[in-house]
């Protein structure tokens, strides 16, 4: 089978999620750069692309330019999906113009600006039969699939109660009026939408959540805080969560958390013992019992599960992480897009990637946790 070939939407000169995202793409062979719209300057998607290696015909003015073009091209010829990698106002837009013209889509999270365009988008994807694929990177850890697998084979037993947390502290200061572009964008109401922390990494922390334990949430109660003085959206919050199945959680976000990297960690309980992961350690999966001594699972090992090993691509003891994690998204995605082309189904791993309806998810997570944080009642129903 041929190597997919991908058009990318920003991640020009510069851009942080950009490469992230080029070298996920190309981390298992799967996936070939074909041509980009790298920038809403001309100027600089011409350069940025000649820089990764396309000729001139491959990079693009504008997006709409490479998905109509494109769109005209053979089978053989023409890109096979679209990476969307710009910030969330400008999502939206070209995801339903590539699904319109039958390209399948990589998107950035949160999906969308709105829960509206959220649920338009899951819409088209129903209608077209296309893949979308959202990266929400740490579900590709090979700890974070033990975990969930260990979930739903019951070892716990019914889970009673969820924490979550995911602290930052980049944004202790009013860095956005720095010069910092990454700042700016996500503190933009125009450009983030109606949440800043929440939207950025609340997001994050609440598909984790989920994703693990199996449930869905129904109920929050939101304490939603902007610290930083004359900052416009959100910076910090603390969420109390009920689940479907009756258990508990909370979940707190904080850019704000002077100090703080990208400390994102989990942990679940049941009725007969719980699980701890920590995504600054991500190689190490702890497992408590009520009554026997805690367990320490470790990356590349035989005893894991074969959805664990199927995400792990080095011998133990190699450390593994968040490119690795992101890359295991692009294989599953690419191999079921692959397993489409050839009309073959694709296997439970390979589908095991968030998809639209995780998009939805989200963007109802923003609106009824902003929503919940400006009422005055103590919990409110999580409304999609």
């Amino acid at each position: 089978m041929r190597k997919l070939k991908m058009g990318m939407i920003g991640g020009g000169k510069n851009a942080f999620i950009g490469a992230v995202h080029r070298i996920a793409a190309n981390m298992d062979g799967l996936i070939e750069l074909h041509c980009g719209a790298f920038s809403s300057n001309p100027e600089l998607s011409l350069e940025s692309g000649k820089e990764l290696g396309l000729t001139q015909d491959k990079c693009y003015e504008s997006y709409t330019q490479m998905i109509e073009t494109e769109a005209k091209l053979s089978p053989e010829e023409r890109m096979d999906f679209v990476s969307i990698v710009t910030p969330n106002h400008a999502h939206f837009a070209p995801a339903m113009l590539a699904l319109e013209n039958g390209f399948h889509v990589v998107l950035d999270k949160p999906m969308t600006l709105t829960l509206a365009e959220a649920k338009l988008l899951e819409q088209k994807v129903k209608e077209t039969g296309l893949y979308l694929c959202l990266t929400h990177t740490y579900a590709g850890y090979p700890m974070v699939k033990q975990a969930r697998k260990m979930v739903a084979e019951n070892d716990f037993g019914t889970i009673r109660k969820i924490m979550v947390e995911y602290p930052q502290g980049w944004l202790s200061t009013d860095f956005e009026n720095a010069g910092n572009k990454q700042a700016a964008w996500r503190t933009d109401p125009s450009k983030s939408g109606i949440s800043g922390c929440m939207g950025d990494i609340g997001t994050h922390a609440a598909h984790l959540a989920e994703y693990i334990s199996g449930l869905k949430i129904t109920q929050i109660c939101a304490d939603i805080n902007t610290v930083v003085n004359n900052r416009r959206l959100d910076d910090d919050g603390n969420v109390l969560l009920k689940f479907d199945n009756g258990a508990n959680g909370i979940l707190v976000a904080s850019q704000i958390a002077a100090g703080e990297e990208n400390s994102l960690k989990i942990k679940v309980y049941g009725e007969k013992g719980g699980l701890e992961w920590h995504q600054m350690e991500p190689n190490t999966l702890i497992v408590k019992w009520l009554d026997a001594p805690a367990q320490l699972y470790r990356t590349g090992n035989g005893y894991l599960s074969p959805i664990a090993a199927f995400s792990t691509r080095i011998p133990s003891g190699h450390p593994e992480g968040y490119l690795e994690a992101f890359g295991n998204l692009y294989k599953n995605f690419a191999l079921t897009l692959q397993s489409k082309l050839e009309d073959k189904e694709p296997t439970a791993n390979m589908l095991d990637f968030p998809t639209v309806a995780d998009g939805v998810r989200g963007m109802a997570f923003i609106e009824n946790v902003i929503a919940s944080g400006k009422s005055t009642q103590k919990w409110t129903e999580f409304k999609i």
